[in-house]
């Protein structure tokens, strides 16, 4: 869910977002920016150019397609895949919602379990700082995880003033045959309400399966099956101070042993955050 303190900026003026989508509407095809003051392409002005220029324009239509592979996870402005690994085209495919941490790696591996199969990653970030909310850790960090997974993974820049489902949307359209969307959820129930509220309020995304493969899982089954992965689990980020836990320590069972019995064993409760490095699958499954 994106990061919501509940706190509005005073705005003297529209921000891009309102002004992007205000041109549209007259059908202009460049607005000035109300921050910088600079002339932007609106998606209809950059759709005239009939193909992606390759400079990670904000509003480009065309999934940055021609902005180099690598560079992508920094300069891309629009949803983009950032990895070279696709679905296959004509079978239903699951779109699995990855922070990078272990709830979202033990999700992929049960999916993979059920349906191993044309599951595809989808993570979003700050588009300013690259950085994706909770986790603490940049964009890249989780290039690197879908790599070394050989899996197909398409990145979010969430921009502020943005609709949340505004942004997601074009995401989804990347992927042929979008059935379902997963997630790594344990047992909020406020989280999960307000992803089935959200998604089926959405004409976009109402008729989408939501699978939450984790769901109520047995915390001790779940370790087990983190550490027959052989991936390494590191904490990326705390909320606030946990006696004997720092940053960069690894996330297992000697953690969870030291916590103070307020904190979930998992973190649950947004207590700390973690990262994790995969095991180098070489095209094999997990």
């Amino acid at each position: 869910m994106p990061a919501d303190n509940g706190a509005k900026p005073t705005l003297s003026q529209p921000d891009c977002w309102e002004t992007h989508e205000a041109a549209c509407g007259r059908g202009e095809p460049t607005y000035a920016d109300p921050e910088t003051g600079y002339t932007v392409f609106t998606r209809l002005g950059l759709l005239e150019r009939e193909r992606c220029c390759g400079a990670g324009c904000r509003h480009c239509p065309f999934g940055h397609e021609s902005v180099p592979l690598a560079a992508r996870s920094k300069r891309v402005q629009q949803a983009a895949w950032l990895t070279a690994a696709r679905p296959a085209p004509k079978e239903p495919c699951t779109v699995l919602f990855w922070s990078g941490g272990k709830d979202s790696f033990l999700a992929l591996r049960a999916l993979q379990r059920a349906e191993p199969d044309n599951i595809v990653l989808i993570t979003t970030f700050d588009a300013r700082s690259r950085i994706i909310a909770h986790q603490e850790v940049y964009i890249e960090r989780v290039v690197e995880q879908a790599e070394r997974l050989s899996a197909p993974l398409i990145g979010v820049p969430l921009h502020e003033g943005a609709a949340y489902l505004d942004q997601l949307a074009p995401a989804l359209e990347l992927v042929p045959n979008c059935a379902t969307l997963a997630f790594g959820d344990l047992h909020l129930d406020h989280i999960r309400k307000w992803r089935e509220d959200a998604f089926a309020r959405d004409k976009r995304t109402a008729a989408l399966r939501l699978s939450f493969p984790l769901w109520q899982a047995d915390y001790q089954a779940l370790l087990t099956d983190l550490e027959a992965s052989g991936a390494v689990c590191s904490i990326s980020a705390l909320s606030s101070e946990i006696p004997g836990v720092s940053v960069g320590d690894r996330f297992d069972r000697k953690l969870i042993d030291i916590l103070p019995e307020s904190v979930d064993p998992f973190g649950e409760n947004g207590e700390f955050h973690t990262l994790l490095i995969p095991p180098d699958q070489k095209g094999d499954r997990l």
